[in-house]
């Protein structure tokens, strides 16, 4: 697989009863702290399903397309959220984390820019 994430890391915590959450959480399922960390910018994921917004919030790109992806990591599932980087795809299929600079324009809605991070990863077809 290629490396797309120019040296990012889209890091979940892994807790001593084995379980991987992202994000990340100060306490794992099992109330213990984390043990270590996975990028998970270093694996595929599988679509478990996925919508198009045609109303985002300011800034976010129109359309916005959305999935909720599960990786397999070493047998643990671990699921997160993000915006994808096209509309053709369909439940099942595999895609990857990509890094992007801005996933919303840091000039648009109300919050100052330098009040919060604006990168993160996006997932596009494997």
């Amino acid at each position: 697989m290629t490396d797309d994430s120019d040296g990012h890391e889209m890091e979940a915590y892994r807790y001593p009863d084995g379980s991987i959450t992202y994000p990340g959480h100060l306490l794992g399922p099992g109330g213990e702290e984390a043990v270590g960390t996975v990028d998970l910018s270093d694996y595929t994921a599988e679509i478990v399903t996925w919508t198009t917004s045609t109303a985002p919030p300011p800034g976010v790109r129109e359309p916005n397309h959305l999935a909720i992806v599960e990786f397999d990591v070493d047998g643990e599932p671990v699921r997160a959220i993000g915006q994808l980087t096209t509309g053709d795809v369909d439940i099942g299929d595999e895609v990857r984390p990509v890094y992007a600079d801005e996933l919303r324009d840091p000039d648009a809605g109300i919050r100052e820019p330098e009040s919060q991070d604006w990168d993160g990863f996006r997932f596009e077809p494997a």
